[in-house]
Formats: C-alpha cells, structure tokens, sequence
C-alpha cells in the first residue's frame, strides 16, 4: 500500500477525540479530560495521513525558562517515516532557549539523545486500590486562601514557575496541606486521571511530610483506584508498595539544556508528579 500524505497543524479541541484513541492505542490510560487539561496548558501539534491523526505532540512551557515535552506519539503504522523526530524538532523550536524536560520510554531514548537529551533519573509509577487507614492529625484539607502559596512552594520545589498549571489543577483537584503556625509548609494534590485517581504533585521539606500527605489522601480515597509517580531518588517506592501501590513501570527523567544548571540548595522537594507528561 502506498504511504499516504501527511500534514502537519496545530492541535486543537477538535483533535482531541484522535488524540485520546491514539494514547489507548499504545496503553496510555487518557480520558479526554486528562487531554483537554494538557492541551489548554501547552502548544501542540498533530500528524495527520488522509485527516486521520496519527501523531502527536505537546510543548508545555513553565514560565520563560523551562518548558516539558510530552505526548510523543505516533501510530505504529506510521514508524520508520521519521515522523517522530520531525515532531520533537517542531516542539524544540517552539520551546526555544527554554530548558526542556521529558520522561522517555525505552523505544524513545534513541531519538531523545541524538536531539541532546541527557538521562537524570528514573520515574517509578506505583497504582493499585487505596487502602483503608487512619488520617494524620496534623494535615487537613487546604482553603481557598492558600492558592498563592501553593504556587510558591511549588516552584520552589520544581525550581521553575508552573503558576498556569497550578491554576489548572485548583479547579480540577484537592489540596492537602501541613501547617505551621498558620502557613502552608507541604501540600499534595489528588485528582481524578485514568483509570482512577492521581495524587500529585506532592511538595514537602521532608519524605516523613510527604509520606503523611499521602496517607491523608490515600485514607480519604479508600477503596478507589489510586496512581501515583514519583522520582526514584525520593525513596518512597518500597513505601508505596506496603500501602499496596504495586510498582508497574515508569521512564527516564531528561533534560535538554545548552549549559550545565547551577546546583541549588532548595528548602522543598517534590515527591511525587503532577504526571509523567507534566513533571
């Protein structure tokens, strides 16, 4: 069969039906709710053959320095044509000089480096039925007075400013927050994603601050289907797996960047991911 002609646009509300058949091709579990949050967020585009879209792309930016590349996809049918590529080069561009983050799959590795991506890190996904557990004390659920500090503490964390995300994710999920004296300190959100719920992301000074956010949460969702991701330097994996989150994959943290980053001492840590596509 000849290979017909593909176009290049820019993704819209009307792709995102395409685009939620084409992430259940390759197992990815994306309502269109999940798409339509990353699509308002970011810049993206589409592959189609004959209208059918048989690729996809988003560039996500976090301010002006940073941006995550992610839904990579392109049909198995379509493999081999270079399609891949063009797209992460569409996206590159798009990001310009910001540094760019993406987590990769095995079969994407390849392509990622040659496009001078670097590995720093392993992401381990943890899912299965929250269990049923006694709330800590000391964490409750966040007001409506707290949405500035949650920003702050996120880009403290993350080290970039995701105030749009964070903006995204107060209409769409609950917030748990530690205090002292008043003030937010550690928070995590939980919201539905999937299969399920998501908890993420988890923003805490200390993994004891994290791994109580996360019984605060999982206690409040017992019963339900839970997922959580998290970085494999945060050691909350064997954790996760006594609270009966098996460990069921996950990817490669890279980063794409012109010049080494500064090391910075920063007060908060994030446990746990927005999502594999958002960081």
């Amino acid at each position: 069969m000849t290979p017909g002609r593909v176009t290049f646009k820019t993704m819209t509300t009307e792709h995102l039906n395409d685009a939620v058949e084409l992430s259940r091709h390759v197992g990815w579990p994306h309502r269109r709710e999940d798409w339509e949050l990353m699509q308002s967020l970011s810049q993206g585009l589409v592959v189609q053959e004959e209208g059918r879209v048989v690729g996809t792309i988003l560039m996500t930016p976090y301010g002006d320095d940073a941006a995550s590349v992610n839904m990579v996809i392109v049909d198995a049918a379509m493999r081999g044509r270079g399609l891949g590529r063009k797209l992460m080069e569409e996206a590159l561009t798009k990001a310009g000089e910001r540094t760019c983050y993406l987590v990769a799959t095995q079969e994407g590795l390849p392509l990622y480096e040659k496009l001078g991506f670097v590995a720093t890190g392993k992401i381990v996904q943890h899912q299965g039925m929250a269990p049923s557990a006694d709330a800590p004390a000391h964490v409750s659920w966040g007001e409506d007075g707290d949405h500035a500090r949650l920003v702050a503490l996120d880009c403290a964390a993350f080290g970039h400013d995701r105030s749009a995300l964070m903006n995204s994710l107060c209409e769409r999920a609950k917030f748990a927050v530690i205090r002292d004296a008043g003030d937010v300190q550690a928070f995590a959100a939980i919201r539905r994603f999937g299969r399920g719920l998501v908890i993420g992301p988890v923003v805490a000074r200390t993994l004891h601050e994290a791994r109580c956010l996360i019984d605060f949460l999982l206690a409040d969702s017992a019963g339900e289907f839970v997922r959580i991701d998290t970085n494999e330097s945060t050691a909350l994996g064997e954790w996760l797996i006594r609270r009966g989150l098996a460990h069921v994959g996950g990817g490669v943290t890279m980063r794409r960047i012109a010049d080494e980053p500064k090391v910075e001492i920063r007060s908060h840590q994030t446990y746990a991911l927005v999502s594999q596509a958002l960081g």
